[in-house]
């Protein structure tokens, strides 16, 4: 059996980081079970979080034979565990930066596909009738220092020119009143996006594909993918295979630098962590002073990301570990919770039952990717969707299922989206790169 080559210590794949999902919770894992025997189909798709279910929906709907083959359960991995946040966004890269790698209109170009990304998600819970406890009018940045809040004003003009709507700016000394009340120095409201519980959504997204036909594994990683003298591909699993005409990769952040071999380095996976509070009283939520139900986050570099969920339950995340093992865990634990304190000290009293940790996608030029693996004709991945995977994974999960059918996609497919992605030096070890970068933003964060 081939070993996949994976980057990050292997508890890290495993069970311990989302033993306390809050998400969990309220879907439980469901019972899909595992490929036994060996099988044909159309497309098979690696991967059961927001790209591939996408992918999925999207090419059974259109009578394509799909199969899924999944590690563990659907949406284990990113997709039931990051913060919910369907929001603008996808790339590390700012608009200036993509203009300057690939021109003004590329980088208008990908501005739409922000804004198609989250139109797709709304839509597609629209229609198929998704209760998703959606919530939250747009996306709300908070300013961590002064000069951050002067920044946001001056950017007022952008945004409009970018995206066609304008933010609205709330200052420092009327935060309160609009149920912000915390260390901020004044808030921008983007009026895109929306925030949901990504389980519900993931499930609806499963179900869905598998009533349009699609068929899904779980507990069936795939260890090999084999080139048959024929042209196609037959995918290896420890109890079967499938062999299939073409195949996507939509692993993301959990993938392995040999499968295939073209992912090595391409890709790199960062840690990020939440907590969940037990639910709050009317009272303890007038005590902080924080009653708005808007997702938001700071302008740190090393962000922090929070929401007061429907059921008065506060969602608060940030980056993790720079390794992984218990005591990393219990450290960023801890790191977390005395930060939320700190943010909300009316609240230092309330327990946090709910903590885990997950990967976050990035990609050497910090702008997705979704298109062809160039090495072998018929296979597809998408990946890189530096924390935004709710919108943009999704999306780029339903570009594949137009490209894989030979399809020119009706939605937009800039230059960003479709640049083959460099690889990151150091190869195995490129974690590395990761310490001097968190040092420097911890310092510009100062």
């Amino acid at each position: 059996m081939t070993m996949l080559k994976r980057i990050w210590e292997e508890g890290a794949y495993g069970t311990l980081p989302v033993a306390d999902c809050w998400w969990a919770d309220t879907v439980p894992p469901g019972d899909w079970p595992a490929l036994e025997g060996d099988t044909t189909t159309d497309v098979a798709i690696i991967g059961a979080g927001f790209t591939g279910l996408n992918a999925a929906l999207g090419l059974a709907e259109a009578g394509v034979g799909v199969t899924v083959l999944e590690a563990q359960h659907p949406f284990w991995g990113a997709s039931g565990r990051n913060g919910g946040f369907c929001c603008l966004g996808g790339a590390k890269a700012s608009h200036a930066e993509i203009k300057a790698k690939f021109g003004e209109t590329e980088a208008r170009g990908f501005a739409r596909a922000e804004m198609a990304a989250v139109d797709h998600v709304g839509g597609l819970i629209e229609r198929l009738g998704l209760d998703v406890d959606r919530h939250s009018e747009g996306e709300t940045q908070l300013a961590h220092r002064p000069g951050d809040f002067e920044a946001m004003r001056e950017d007022v003009a952008a945004t409009r020119d970018l995206y066609g709507v304008t933010p609205t700016l709330t200052p420092r000394e009327e935060l309160s009143q609009a149920g912000f009340r915390g260390p901020f120095h004044g808030a921008s409201t983007m009026p895109i996006g929306f925030a949901l519980n990504p389980r519900k959504y993931a499930l609806g997204l499963c179900r869905a594909a598998e009533a349009a036909g699609a068929v899904v594994h779980g507990h069936s990683a795939v260890t090999r993918i084999e080139n048959l003298a024929d042209g196609r591909y037959r995918l290896h699993t420890e109890t079967g295979s499938v062999t299939a005409e073409k195949f996507i990769v939509a692993t993301n952040g959990y993938s392995a630098d040999n499968l295939p071999d073209w992912m090595g380095a391409r890709y790199l996976p960062t840690q990020s962590s939440v907590i969940v509070t037990r639910p709050m009283s009317d009272e303890e939520l007038a005590a902080q002073g924080w009653t708005s139900r808007q997702m938001c986050y700071d302008t740190r570099h090393l962000l922090h990301y929070f929401r007061l969920m429907p059921d008065n339950r506060m969602l608060m995340g940030m980056r993790g570990g720079l390794r992984h093992s218990p005591g990393t865990e219990a450290q960023i634990r801890a790191m977390i919770r005395a930060d939320f304190a700190r943010m909300f000290p009316a609240w230092a009293h309330v327990e946090t039952p709910h903590f885990w940790s997950g990967f976050v996608c990035v990609t050497r030029d910090l702008v997705p990717y979704a298109g062809p693996i160039p090495e072998m004709p018929g296979g597809f991945a998408a990946f890189g969707y530096h924390g935004n995977g709710v919108s943009m994974g999704s999306y780029a999960g339903r570009l594949l299922a137009d490209l894989v059918q030979g399809e020119t996609p009706d939605m937009p497919y800039p230059a960003p989206l479709n640049h083959r992605p460099r690889k990151f030096p150091l190869g195995r070890f490129r974690r590395m790169l990761m310490r001097p970068a968190y040092l420097h933003y911890a310092w510009l964060d100062r």
